[in-house]
């Protein structure tokens, strides 16, 4: 098996542990809430893991909470804090607005897949997983993220990486 089948077989079962955690914690219809959370319970994943704020105001935003330790690989430094803005340039920002928008607005998880090119990496992508966290059961406020690198580059980077 290559080494980027590899990585991708590694990423999908990533994803699907990560969905099954996140779909034990629904309550019947009621999304899961951060608080619902427990660190222990994902700790293989926890660098992995980001959490993001749902930043409501005359238009919605959203801001990293929590970027887990592989974030610093893929980005070249701390993002923790940060809104989209200040991370992207505009076509990725726009791109993760709009798959971050269909979270919230369908309260359902997200996946999907994102080159690295606009961070100068074109040769390798991200398999990402966005999941709906709710306070209140029902209007999202915070998306759990999960996200692994693939491509030539990270055949040398050891694990899976957060985005």
């Amino acid at each position: 098996m290559s080494a980027q089948l590899s990585a991708s077989a590694t990423a999908a079962r990533a994803h699907q542990e990560m969905f099954a955690y996140w779909a034990s914690l629904r309550r019947g219809a009621s999304l899961p809430a951060r608080v619902d959370l427990h660190p222990s319970n994902m700790k293989r994943l926890l660098p992995t893991v980001s959490l993001i704020d749902v930043v409501r105001g005359d238009t919605r935003d959203y801001r990293l909470r929590l970027a887990g330790t592989g974030l610093y690989g893929v980005y070249g430094r701390e993002i923790t804090g940060r809104k989209l803005d200040d991370v992207y340039n505009t076509a990725a920002g726009d791109y993760w607005r709009k798959e971050l928008d269909k979270v919230v607005d369908e309260r359902r998880p997200g996946v999907g897949v994102h080159s690295l090119a606009w961070r100068g990496a074109p040769h390798m992508s991200i398999l990402w997983l966005r999941l709906p966290l709710a306070s209140n059961g029902k209007d999202v406020d915070m998306i759990l993220g999960y996200d692994a690198v693939v491509g030539a580059a990270a055949e040398g980077v050891s694990g899976i990486r957060a985005a």
